[in-house]
């Protein structure tokens, strides 16, 4: 089984690299003229968007073939007093340079979408600032060219003191949204609320592709290993759905989150760093019956985090695992 890591938004390996420069709603309120104030947005939308073809770059030099996005590429884009400003004519040149680069080198690329985009919610008000995200997340992939093979991934929400209740009010809304926004998602499990037999559920049920992260199971299961689920979970990404506005209709690698415990005592935070055998364990499982998987890192330490686990992964060469380049391996069964 193929198997390739990426990390989450940040570097620490390259300074000065943060595409997530922001602005605060409290200081653009104290800015004299409004439309300088949105020229000023643009401005540190443009810095991070070069930042973010930096990081790509770096990727690229080190053989990482996945990463996600800042959420936060542009500030304040979803408040609901900004709300009639389109900032993306200002930024198109950066955008599309940003997705020429992850077309020319195949990248696989994607959003997390903050934890206040709740499907799952009774609230009207909250649903439309949800569906406002969601939307605001297509506009930038849209922007960079992108077709739906970069997803936005999220959580089925809360529970409201009714699990069943909430996983349906997710169903009824994800039916209410526009095709473009519904194939470009991909659903969680997550640390406290849905676990992974829930959150199947509910993939089934609307057709959604799974991502299974392994770190959320653990402290969100019955006990089980992770890799119990996973046949099930890899064949929600053979769903019509997950095919949809993909050339040729081409299957994606399943796609996994993987993060180790910060301590004994804080199970559900994220580690600096990712524990190699536990993780080796779940993809040998894995390799059973898959060919390929992409894993997420969700570690404190970014990019970092991924070359240390490449480096403690060549202790395991000759032991069922191959290292192929800089952030790929080969695992047997």
């Amino acid at each position: 089984m193929i198997v390739r890591f990426g990390y989450v938004a940040m570097s620490l390996e390259i300074p000065d690299s943060s595409p997530s420069k922001t602005m605060t709603m409290a200081r653009f309120a104290k800015l004299p003229d409004r439309e300088e104030g949105l020229r000023a947005l643009e401005r540190i939308a443009s810095v991070n968007l070069h930042n973010t073809l930096r990081l790509l770059r770096h990727n690229v030099a080190e053989g990482i073939q996945m990463y996600r996005f800042s959420s936060k590429l542009i500030p304040l884009a979803t408040h609901a007093d900004l709300q009639g400003w389109d900032p993306f004519a200002a930024l198109a040149e950066p955008f599309a340079e940003i997705g020429e680069y992850v077309r020319k080198h195949n990248l696989r690329v994607s959003f997390h979408p903050d934890h206040y985009t709740v499907l799952s919610t009774p609230r009207p008000e909250v649903l439309v600032s949800s569906v406002r995200d969601l939307r605001y997340h297509v506009k930038m992939l849209k922007a960079m060219g992108l077709d739906a093979r970069s997803k936005n991934n999220i959580h089925i929400g809360g529970a409201y003191g009714d699990k069943p209740s909430a996983a349906d009010r997710f169903v009824e809304h994800f039916e209410q949204l526009d095709p473009d926004i519904q194939c470009r998602l991909t659903l969680e499990n997550d640390d406290k609320t849905f676990t992974t037999g829930e959150t199947l559920d509910t993939a089934r049920r609307t057709g959604l592709p799974m991502v299974l992260d392994i770190h959320h199971h653990w402290v969100n299961s019955a006990g089980e290993p992770a890799s119990d689920w996973w046949p099930e979970v890899a064949k929600t990404w053979e769903s019509p759905l997950s095919r949809a506005d993909v050339p040729d209709g081409e299957t994606l690698p399943p796609k996994v989150h993987a993060s180790s415990p910060k301590s004994d005592s804080d199970r559900r935070s994220h580690a600096d760093g990712v524990e190699a055998g536990p993780l080796l364990d779940f993809l040998r499982q894995a390799a059973r019956t898959s060919e390929r998987i992409d894993v997420m890192l969700e570690a404190k330490h970014k990019d970092r985090a991924l070359l240390n686990l490449m480096n403690d992964l060549r202790a395991y060469e000759g032991d069922g695992v191959k290292i192929l380049d800089g952030a790929s391996i080969e695992v047997a069964p």
